[in-house]
């Protein structure tokens, strides 16, 4: 009675598997649950508020966004409890991901660089130990697959003072860069060889579209017309409220950083907050302005963020670097993160971003100022360089400055050390350095420097 039933199990098992064999194994697929349409790639938990208006307009046109931030913000201040350090860094990610949730983000990534208080660049990214990190971004970008990226731009500016927020804005054109070439980071595209794989990832290259700024600049009219603006004041059709209420209650959970300020916000009425909102000092109904980064699709600075935009993957493109400077003669040039961005923009294909015609800075009253100065012999003889300052009123040179010898070829980076006035003012001050040889000038770098009340060490 049994022998029907095995023949009849054997015959379906056989046709089962001539099924099989006639439609064939589909290719494995990446998870579409990561997908994102714009990918936000910033430093600190609360770095989305400078954005988050356009974020909510995006989510509202059905956009999928996704955010990955660099680390847990753990060197900021506490108003809520006693937690510092890494415990600090579990209660901003927290804060964060409740803000989030709020927006209608819910893809957020925390990475493991160290929040560094500094307006270094370069300190950042040493302390992110920049290689792993941007291992981690390039991950990322893998396996959200966004068309467009948002982040903050690389450039130094009086008022855009955080070298974390810098050194996000490094990684990303990184990434935007890399992420698409095979050749970068294999073992994320590798196959994996095992079930229990841990090294082996198997992703797939993927090249973003567009690449878009914001910044925490002082002065942000000198980027208007860099980019696409996009207005705060517009109603969502989802939550029948201004786009900058939206963002302001997503800022409510940041109680960490704000606590005032946010307990300030809960006083207030409909009317007030709207009054408050318009204030310049404020700036909460102020359009949200993007900074035109670069486009690898036909479209205009100034037009939307999908203007041009293809759907599905989009051929890795290498960027077409610029021809580094060639030196020549005797030279003197700015150091510190003012150099290391001529080369970065000249590698990335990023000349046309906004920058400082002179480069600039904001300290705090008091305190010490380093200016980074590059001193080059590109000749053919051995020579003698002096340096001579010219300082604004309340600035002094800390020790006097000696004479450099330089030989054939040698490079000569050094700090210029000043002290600053101890008192702050709205005024800005210019700092000149003048290298001369055989009583002859060779060239001069020039610093522009607020002194402010307070903000972020050198």
């Amino acid at each position: 009675m049994k022998i029907p039933r095995v023949l009849a199990l054997c015959l379906l098992l056989c046709l089962q598997s001539g099924a099989q064999e006639k439609s064939g194994l589909p290719a494995p697929r990446p998870d579409d649950r990561l997908k994102a349409d714009v990918l936000l790639i910033v430093a600190h938990p609360d770095d989305e508020t400078a954005v988050s208006a356009y974020l909510a307009q995006l989510l509202d046109q059905g956009n999928r966004v996704a955010a990955v931030y660099l680390t847990h913000g753990e060197a900021g201040h506490n108003n809520m409890g006693r937690e510092r350090g890494p415990s600090l860094g579990a209660a901003r990610e927290m804060e964060l991901r409740h803000a989030m949730s709020q927006l209608g983000v819910q893809n957020v990534w925390l990475l493991g660089g160290k929040d560094t208080p500094s307006q270094d660049v370069l300190q950042s990214l040493a302390n992110w130990h920049h290689g792993s990190s941007l291992e981690d971004v390039v991950r990322i970008v893998r396996i959200t697959r966004p068309a467009v990226i948002i982040t903050w731009l690389p450039s130094v500016f009086i008022g855009e003072n955080h070298g974390d927020h810098q050194a996000a804005g490094v990684l990303a054109v990184e990434a935007f860069d890399s992420a698409g070439d095979p050749a970068v980071f294999p073992a994320q595209l590798a196959q994996p060889r095992k079930v229990n794989e841990t090294l082996l990832e198997g992703l797939s290259p993927w090249q973003p579209q567009k690449i878009y700024f914001f910044s925490d600049a002082s002065d942000d009219k000198q980027f208007k017309g860099k980019g696409p603006e996009y207005a705060a004041t517009a109603i969502s059709a989802t939550r029948h409220l201004p786009y900058w209420r939206i963002a302001m209650e997503e800022f409510r959970f940041h109680l960490t950083q704000y606590r005032s300020y946010i307990e300030k916000l809960g006083s207030l009425n409909d009317e007030q907050l709207t009054k408050l909102a318009g204030a310049d000092q404020d700036g909460w109904s102020a359009p949200v302005r993007l900074i035109f980064g670069k486009s690898l699709v036909s479209g205009t600075p100034t037009g939307d963020v999908f203007e041009g935009v293809q759907p599905g993957p989009f051929p890795f493109k290498r960027p077409a670097a610029s021809t580094l400077v060639q030196h020549s003669g005797l030279s003197i040039e700015i150091g510190g993160p003012w150099h290391f961005y001529e080369d970065f923009w000249r590698a990335h294909a990023l000349m046309q971003i906004p920058k400082a015609e002179t480069p600039e800075i904001s300290v705090a009253a008091g305190t010490p100022l380093q200016l980074p100065v590059i001193l080059r012999n590109d000749g053919n003889e051995p020579v003698e360089i002096p340096l001579f300052t010219s300082l604004p009123d309340g600035f002094a040179l800390k020790t006097t400055l000696p004479h450099y010898l330089l030989s054939p070829g040698d490079v000569y980076p050094l700090e210029v050390e000043l002290t600053t006035p101890a008192k702050k003012s709205d005024q800005i001050g210019e700092v000149t350095c003048r290298a001369e040889a055989a009583g002859k000038e060779i060239g001069r770098v020039k610093l522009r420097v607020r002194i402010a009340g307070g903000g972020l060490p050198q």
